[in-house]
């Protein structure tokens, strides 16, 4: 598929012929890479599989300390990052915009938004290539929790913010790639968004909706900005990737702060005491 426009093209082409976009080697290159753990990993969706596990592994830590792999208990969600407006706003813990992205209350919660990321994480990874990815999936999550700390102070988790600044990110390509191919992308992905919205808003589901917009919001401005490789300069190449690195650094310092304030033994078990 044609890197800009998503067209369907021959192998052989090196320019497409629907959008006139030139197909690099590096576009080819990166979908006939052996991959990570013997091939078990697509190199294209390496970055996607990763954060999945990532995900299910602090799954395992609130099943853990919640001692159940059904709904997660909220202390324990709070223990490992969970967003809480008092702790950001009054405690200054701006790490929780963070690690809030990588929790899940529940184990339809993680099925659902693993399954979703992994199908649109891998279009994207695909699409804007793997340091921009990055950068729209941080942005993402971190001002989808940023909006919902300001408007809704209660504890909140999930990928979904994250997600939401994917499909931002795909409304973005196929509103700017001016095809038609890329229109009934953006209509597809609205209509996906306005399902997701119209839901949150029900009676009696617990979804964070400021988060979800946040994240789109977010996704969408970066996509609208960044464009694809496949037009890009080597000087505007490095620059995603420096931008991607940050983006790492600052999620490894946000749950070395997690763990710092990681309560002991003791604080624990006085913890789930008085929320029994």
């Amino acid at each position: 598929m044609c890197p800009n426009c998503r067209a369907f093209i021959t192998t052989s082409d090196r320019v497409c012929p629907y959008c006139q976009a030139r197909v690099g080697p590096r576009a080819i290159d990166r979908r006939s890479s052996a991959g990570a753990l013997g091939g078990l990993i697509p190199a294209a969706h390496f970055t996607t599989v990763l954060i999945l596990l990532i995900n299910i592994a602090l799954y395992g830590a609130s099943a853990w300390l919640s001692g159940s792999f059904g709904d997660m208990n909220p202390r324990a969600l709070w223990v490992l990052g969970a967003k809480l407006g008092p702790s950001i706003w009054i405690d200054h813990q701006y790490w929780r915009l963070v690690t809030a992205g990588f929790l899940h209350g529940g184990l339809m919660h993680i099925l659902f938004n693993g399954y979703a990321l992994f199908i649109i994480g891998c279009q994207i990874e695909e699409l804007f290539g793997t340091p921009r990815y990055l950068v729209i999936y941080f942005a993402g999550s971190v001002a989808g929790f940023w909006l919902s700390a300001r408007m809704n102070p209660m504890l909140s988790i999930g990928a979904s913010a994250g997600i939401m600044g994917l499909i931002g990110a795909i409304v973005a390509f196929g509103h700017v790639s001016g095809t038609q191919v890329g229109r009934m992308i953006r209509n597809q992905y609205l209509g996906l968004l306005a399902i997701n919205l119209v839901w949150g808003f029900l009676p009696g589901m617990a979804v964070d909706n400021w988060a979800h917009i946040g994240g789109f919001l977010a996704g969408l401005a970066i996509a609208w900005v960044c464009g694809t490789p496949a037009r890009s300069t080597e000087a505007k190449e490095a620059m995603w990737r420096a931008l991607a690195a940050g983006c790492i650094l600052v999620t490894a310092w946000s749950f070395w702060l997690m763990y710092s304030h990681f309560p002991s033994p003791d604080e624990l078990r006085l913890l789930f005491r008085a929320g029994a």
